[in-house]
């Protein structure tokens, strides 16, 4: 019999890990340690020229463990076992995912460079780049939904800062709009301005939809970003980010984490593997309860708009619809909608929900619900927010793993306060 090739969720279970390297436990343990003893000098040598860079591996052999802060077991399996999803060479595992985001911007990024970057970005990745990034003379510049990328390029060129963009970086589905921006499209526009000397990258934040809905290397995407606290850790009890991409950039990526200090322990690494056994079954009961609970929402007399990528329409967004089709395997389980009141009936209708939480994050086993206007894109400035459709009556709702007629109940019964 020919060899299979085993499907991701299969390896979730035992890829990278050897039980009777561990006293034969079936599950990894928790390597709970600081450091590591070498079996002599010349071994830890050996181990240090290859972590600092001054010699490469050599044929048939291997990293070994030097200190947590470097490499740990729990990470190093994670690692492995989270590129089998994205189908990456490499991925670099953090204890947060902002600490993935800035790290990842501060590595590619140096002064006088421009970041083209999809609009709206999550709250903090906005201010990161807004504010924190200024600081270090690195220039921010917006991509709008719907903007034809001809025109990206024309405005970057009117403005003289064609010749300055570094990096590119995407938020597709936009937080909390569920806008769509082409990966494709944005990765030939980063070739198109890459030299030799000077490569252009792409960046995309999957977290919305990742890793199981899509996958932006297969469009090109360099780099893929995880607020692993999200679906990919799935149960609101560890906080971790993830980076994804080949060999050379997440090197780039790992060497800068271990100087920063942001890497995960092996607690969050233990965590994360625990969560990847389950995260293909979660995330497809999410999706099929957002599906429902998005059909009834559309409905809503007290609804005025529904975000949700399941409601695109070819006639109606055509350019949207076809980034959809072309990117996704599944409309995902976030649903963002804007009740008629302002906030006044947004903050009426989160104080009445009995079954999901208010409270921010999401990609959870439990529904969780919050106000993006004044909690999580509370820094994004007000004239932003405005043009970006990020309105006081807007509620973002993250489908969980309760029963759909369930959450469709809460939902009722909460719109019926209004």
């Amino acid at each position: 019999m020919s060899e299979k090739k085993f499907a991701p969720e299969t390896l979730m279970m035992s890829y990278g890990y050897d039980p009777h390297l561990s006293e034969g436990a079936v599950k990894c343990p928790i390597f709970q340690t600081s450091t590591f003893a070498f079996k002599n000098a010349e071994e830890g040598k050996a181990f240090f020229e290859v972590a600092k860079g001054t010699r490469k591996l050599g044929e048939g052999e291997h990293m070994g463990l030097i200190y947590s802060r470097i490499n740990n077991p729990d990470l190093e399996i994670l690692e492995n076992r989270l590129t089998l999803w994205d189908g990456a060479e490499d991925a670099a595992v953090f204890e947060s995912g902002m600490s993935a985001i800035s790290t990842l911007l501060l590595e590619f990024l140096a002064p006088g460079d421009v970041i083209v970057h999809s609009s709206p970005v999550y709250g903090g990745t906005d201010h990161f780049i807004k504010h924190v990034l200024e600081k270090y003379k690195v220039t921010a510049f917006e991509m709008h939904e719907g903007e034809e990328y001809g025109a990206v390029k024309e405005r970057l060129q009117k403005a003289g800062l064609l010749d300055r963009v570094a990096l590119f970086y995407l938020e597709t589905p936009a937080n909390p709009t569920n806008a769509l921006f082409d990966i494709e499209a944005t990765a030939q526009l980063a070739k198109e301005l890459s030299t030799d000397e000077r490569p252009v990258y792409l960046a995309v934040d999957n977290t919305y939809m990742g890793p199981l809905w899509s996958q932006p290397l297969s469009h090109g995407a360099d780099l893929v970003i995880y607020s692993a606290t999200k679906y990919i850790g799935g149960h609101s009890d560890v906080i971790a980010g993830a980076v994804l991409g080949s060999k050379a950039l997440v090197g780039r990526v790992k060497k800068l984490r271990t100087y920063l200090g942001s890497m995960a322990g092996p607690w969050t690494g233990w965590l994360l593997m625990r969560s990847l056994e389950t995260l293909k079954i979660r995330m497809e009961r999410q999706a099929n309860s957002a599906k429902l609970i998005a059909e009834y929402l559309e409905k809503h007399p007290k609804v005025s708009k529904v975000y949700y990528l399941g409601l695109l329409s070819e006639s109606e967004n055509p350019e949207q619809y076809r980034i959809f089709k072309k990117q996704y395997s599944s409309s995902g389980a976030m649903v963002s909608f804007d009740v008629i009141g302002g906030e006044k009936a947004a903050f009426a209708f989160l104080n009445s929900l009995k079954l999901a939480h208010l409270a921010v994050s999401l990609g959870s086993t439990e529904s969780l619900a919050e106000h993006p206007y004044s909690m999580t894109h509370a820094g994004v400035a007000e004239e932003d927010k405005d043009r970006l459709g990020l309105t006081p009556n807007m509620v973002r709702f993250s489908v969980g793993v309760e029963h759909p007629d369930d959450l469709i109940w809460d939902i009722e019964q909460a719109l019926e306060k209004l």
